[in-house]
């Protein structure tokens, strides 16, 4: 009995060696590499595009780029149409340290370093090329660092897709045209002052939530870029498309310091590069498609209306003085910079 124990003992202790030992290249975890990597790392990416709008189709290629590119070490899964958090919320997750990526408006960065608000401030960029220009000169790059004080890791703030304007019931032409209409708007006060400057009712939802909105009544409009208009297919709602461009559609891409922090200098050069060739891909086909869009709506029935530019511009002068949390000048400070970029732009 001894002897089988003593067996029994001898066999068991063989099987627990060979679990810990080294595992086949078929099996491990590492690739069969010696040494051993780290567990993968799943990032979720959160954005409130639908998947038929361009910058959900850009970001697709992009986690596709950046899980083949890191070899198992990265899994980032896209979650589109705010089917995870998004907006205020989706920063919060950001700011807590969740494995989070998200792609939304840089008002809600606003939330945490106010001066973004002002720089994507309304009618202040007349084309893409002078924001482009601006998220490179000192005074944004100082704010990403102000980001990064805040646990924000900004990994780019210029993901564009188009100027916005208003899809309405009626055609708006000037601020008087405004009042009365119940207008959607992201959680932002940036959003909320200029609609109330352009002489709407600013209410702020999920974009998501727009398209039954409408058809109940419980708004008027919204306001968004041609992309979004098509790709939404808000066309279904409402017909009018006033061109008032107030504000630049532009999203940020965050994620956590500490998210960051703990990758390795190949993944963050991986995320990097793949975010700056997605940019690239969506700013291309944003350019080509709103040409392309602008047929295609109006095939939908939709009619384009010009606006009184100038009577916006004046109605909307105020909310530069709303924000007591902008450092004082940071308006004058952005129309030098803009003065200097149009002259280098000619």
């Amino acid at each position: 009995m001894k002897k089988f124990l003593s067996m029994l003992l001898a066999l068991a202790i063989t099987l627990s060696l060979a679990a810990c030992g080294p595992k086949s290249p078929a099996n491990s975890s590492d690739g069969g590499e010696s040494g051993g990597k780290a567990a993968k790392k799943v990032i979720k990416v959160s954005t409130k595009f639908v998947d038929d709008e361009q910058t959900a189709i850009s970001l697709k290629k992009v986690v596709e780029a950046i899980n083949q590119r890191s070899n198992g070490s990265l899994e980032l899964q896209l979650f589109t149409n705010g089917v995870l958090p998004i907006g205020k919320d989706g920063m919060e997750q950001v700011v807590q340290g969740s494995d989070w990526i998200l792609v939304d408006g840089i008002n809600f960065l606003g939330d945490y370093v106010p001066d973004y608000n002002a720089v994507t401030g309304p009618f202040l960029y007349q084309t893409f090329d002078e924001y482009l220009a601006m998220t490179q000169t000192e005074l944004v790059q100082n704010l990403n660092k102000q980001a990064e004080e805040q646990g924000i890791k900004v990994l780019s703030v210029d993901w564009l897709f188009g100027f916005r304007s208003m899809m309405t019931k009626k055609p708006i032409k000037t601020p008087d045209d405004m009042k009365g209409l119940n207008i959607r708007v992201p959680t932002s006060q940036l959003y909320t002052y200029t609609i109330e400057a352009m002489g709407g009712n600013p209410v702020a939802m999920p974009y998501p939530d727009t398209y039954a909105a409408i058809q109940q009544g419980v708004i008027d409009g919204v306001e968004g870029s041609i992309m979004t208009y098509y790709g939404t297919k808000q066309y279904e709602n409402v017909k009018e498309y006033s061109l008032t461009n107030h504000l630049l559609g532009v999203s940020a891409v965050t994620i956590s310091t500490k998210v960051w922090d703990s990758l390795t200098d190949e993944q963050r050069t991986i995320i990097t590069e793949e975010f700056e060739k997605g940019k690239e891909d969506n700013l291309a086909e944003t350019i080509r498609l709103e040409k392309e869009y602008e047929q295609l709506l109006k095939a939908e029935g939709v009619n384009f209306h010009e606006v009184d530019a100038d009577a916006f511009l004046k109605a909307a002068a105020p909310v530069y003085t709303r924000f007591d949390k902008w450092t004082p000048g940071i308006y004058e400070q952005l129309v030098k910079e803009l003065e200097i970029i149009k002259a280098n732009l000619k």
